[in-house]
């Protein structure tokens, strides 16, 4: 950073720490022993769609690489565009192996990010459901922030979210999570494949 930047008060954008996702299988056990919820085994990546031959060579070495266990049953991965043009990537694993679901996760970060679109990633979230009511609950990555920060819509039609719950798993998740800080970037997403 610069005296300039210094003065005008502008800072270094936060280096993305993608290895951070993997701290998300053991923070599991701990939300699940403070609030109840558990894994659903299905989480997803969100980035800028991105045109050209690059990035959809890009896309199907992704889908290779995560699809290469659908022949031993694994489930094949999905992707899907928003209301708003993001592409979703969709991973799912069986509920109990939160360090598989990770693992593609970050594969996938990693290929976009060193394939030179990690400018385009947004977002990764690794979804949670409370066995009880059936409540959701996402734990969200921000790539560009390098933190989480937990996302709980309320049951029904209406968008609104579950504060209380928000702020309860970033007490519980406090020591095992880098949560971001600043409120005002807990981001809703509302819809999110995976939720």
């Amino acid at each position: 950073m610069g005296l300039l930047d210094a003065i005008l008060g502008r800072s270094k954008p936060v280096r993305p720490d993608l290895d951070q996702l993997f701290a998300v299988p053991s923070a599991a056990l701990t939300l699940q022993a403070a609030t109840g919820f558990t894994p659903t085994g299905r989480g997803s990546v969100c980035f800028a769609g991105v045109e050209g031959g690059g990035f959809a060579r890009l896309q199907e070495d992704v889908r290779e690489l995560l699809d290469a266990d659908t022949e031993r049953g694994g489930i094949p991965v999905e992707f899907s565009r928003d209301a708003y043009g993001y592409t979703w990537l969709l991973a799912t694993h069986p509920a109990e192996d939160t360090a598989s679901l990770v693992n593609d996760l970050h594969a996938v970060n990693t290929l976009l990010q060193d394939g030179g679109f990690g400018p385009h990633l947004l977002c990764s979230l690794i979804g949670f459901r409370h066995p009880a009511d059936g409540r959701s609950l996402a734990l969200v990555y921000l790539y560009k922030r390098g933190t989480f920060y937990p996302f709980a819509p309320l049951p029904g039609d209406a968008e609104k979210r579950d504060n209380q719950r928000e702020l309860q798993v970033r007490s519980a998740l406090g020591d095992d999570l880098r949560v971001e800080k600043d409120l005002s970037r807990w981001f809703p997403v509302w819809g999110a494949p995976g939720l």
